[in-house]
């Protein structure tokens, strides 16, 4: 094979990243030289929907004008809720778990289906979602509410209808993180996670819900950074660079022929350990299709050369390399062609952005998620304001690696002050200081109620601080769990307590509208919480 031409198709097995809302330097000679064949979009490239646009235009024009035989994949992770990248003038749709507490899979469906047409109305193809981990450990630091629930059964199945909605808006989709990253409490963007179950529990758990969904048609699976003794013998080696698992598993027992994309290979799972660009070589070997590295050029460079490097001394097979472009052909044959995209500059944003329909839906599903845990008589509050309210809350200081930074202030106080003008806010910092503690405490005792929103609660730390010695005041405390619904199993025994399994501020209005009785949310716990 000739050099440029396995260039070429090494190029077509990497998903790459770069800073900015235009297409950078760095970016346009991968695609032009490289002929990288994939993209990843994070919040630093995304503007307003005529900035990302403009922005899967120029990239894809720098393809075709390359001479790509196919578009490019240009993914992004919209998995909605606490993990979303596009911003204002795009429709905030609750994520996972708030649709797993609304019971019904119908509703995964339709905002699958919704998420997906404003996806491909802005030149992106590809959404790394759903995710199908099963959330079954209360300390898990990077799945929590981005799972449907703490059921296998319940997980898969809402991930089909999220999956099935998705493909109907002609958007791949991405089952992630094989073969399950629910039950760790280690976040793999730091360290490498061991989930030490064992076969036979793995797969009446974690491997369920993918199992169901490679039988409805998957498009690709995700590999995660952890690692499992009961399949993978050699100590410390990953699902993705484990041959036992992608190869043996995926691919020969569980019958998976579609694509399989690692995770970023510059989380510390890997770039700590064997390195980025040597990871990219051992996920090759073990069988992955398209390797992942998001942010730094150097590594994209490097890992391109080492794959490369290792097909010249054979020890990867050209024949593999082969077969992933065939599958990653086949992919970009059923969505992506040069016949039916519109490259023109400056084409205006479809009106299925951000429509009022959509909003719309999206405000009928946060009410059915929405979940009053508790209520010891003290809602509604009066709407006319003839109680006092003082609502505290910490800032966010965005506790999971995934999450986007843009989005973590917090709104809990202007949505209550929508209802009651004259409710008093206080918010703290993150986390809040002793003396921030006792001055909320002293100010509480002129209040009639006091609203305190948490994210994340964990034993003895100082938002179970603040809750205990407002709640040691004697006036009735309303708990809105901003993220964690298992917030409530650190806390005292507080007068009500609402779950809204997310912050954006759509839920957070519908939260407090129920708290003045304007709506009635129904949703209820898909997750136990031992108090």
């Amino acid at each position: 094979m000739k050099s440029s031409e396995l260039r070429k198709k090494v190029g077509q097995l990497l998903v790459v990243g770069f800073k900015g809302t235009t297409a950078s330097e760095e970016i346009k000679e991968l695609i032009r030289e490289h002929h990288v064949g994939g993209i990843i979009l994070f919040g630093r490239n995304i503007g307003t929907p005529q900035d990302i646009l403009n922005l899967t235009n120029e990239l894809q024009t720098e393809a075709r004008e390359a001479g790509h035989k196919q578009p490019l994949l240009i993914c992004i992770d919209q998995e909605n809720g606490v993990v979303r990248r596009l911003g204002e003038g795009a429709t905030i749709f609750p994520g996972a778990m708030l649709l797993g507490a609304t019971g019904n899979p119908e509703n995964a469906y339709q905002v699958g289906l919704a998420t997906g047409k404003e996806l491909k109305a802005l030149g992106i193809n590809w959404n790394l979602a759903p995710v199908l981990d099963v959330n079954n450990n209360p300390d898990n630091p990077v799945i929590g509410v981005r799972s449907y629930g703490e059921s296998a059964d319940k997980v898969g199945f809402f991930g089909q209808n999220a999956m099935k909605g998705m493909q109907d808006a002609g958007v791949i989709t991405t089952l992630k993180h094989f073969p399950g990253h629910g039950d760790t409490n280690v976040d793999s963007h730091l360290d490498l996670p061991v989930i030490s179950h064992s076969l036979e529990r793995l797969y009446e758990i974690e491997l369920k819900p993918f199992i169901e969904n490679i039988k409805q048609g998957a498009d690709t699976i995700m590999s995660a950074h952890v690692y499992f003794p009961a399949i993978e013998d050699s100590p410390g080696v990953p699902a993705t660079l484990s041959k036992k698992v992608i190869t043996g598993l995926l691919r020969e027992q569980l019958g998976f022929d579609g694509v399989i994309t690692t995770d970023c290979m510059e989380m510390n799972a890997i770039a700590n350990t064997i390195g980025t660009a040597a990871g990219g070589v051992s996920a090759i070997k073990a069988g992955v299709d398209l390797v992942m590295v998001s942010h730094l050029h150097n590594l994209q460079k490097d890992t391109i050369d080492s794959i490369v490097a290792a097909v010249d001394a054979g020890e990867i097979e050209e024949a593999a390399i082969d077969a992933s472009v065939g599958r990653i052909q086949r992919l970009k044959d059923k969505y992506v062609r040069w016949d039916n995209m519109n490259l023109v500059t400056d084409a205006p944003v479809p009106s299925i952005v951000g429509c009022a329909e959509h909003e719309q839906l999206a405000d009928e599903i946060y009410k059915q998620g929405i979940s009053v845990v508790k209520n010891n008589n003290i809602l509604p509050l009066d709407p006319a304001g003839s109680q006092k309210v003082l609502v505290v809350y910490s800032e966010n200081n965005y506790t999971m690696q995934v999450e986007d930074k843009r989005y973590s202030s917090m709104h809990l106080g202007e949505a209550v002050k929508e209802n009651d003008p004259g409710a008093h806010i206080l918010q703290l910092s993150n986390p809040a200081t002793a003396e921030e503690i006792d001055k909320a405490a002293e100010l509480a005792k002129d209040f009639d109620v006091i609203i305190i929103g948490t994210l994340t609660a964990k034993p003895g730390d100082s938002q179970v601080g603040l809750v205990e010695r407002l709640y040691g005041t004697g006036v009735p405390v309303v708990i809105v769990a901003m993220r964690s619904p298992y917030d409530l199993a650190y806390l005292p025994d507080v007068h009500a307590y609402i779950c809204t399994y997310e912050f954006p501020y759509p839920a957070l209005k519908i939260a407090a509208q129920a708290i003045y009785g304007k709506v009635q949310v129904t949703g209820k716990l898909p997750v136990t919480i031992q108090n």
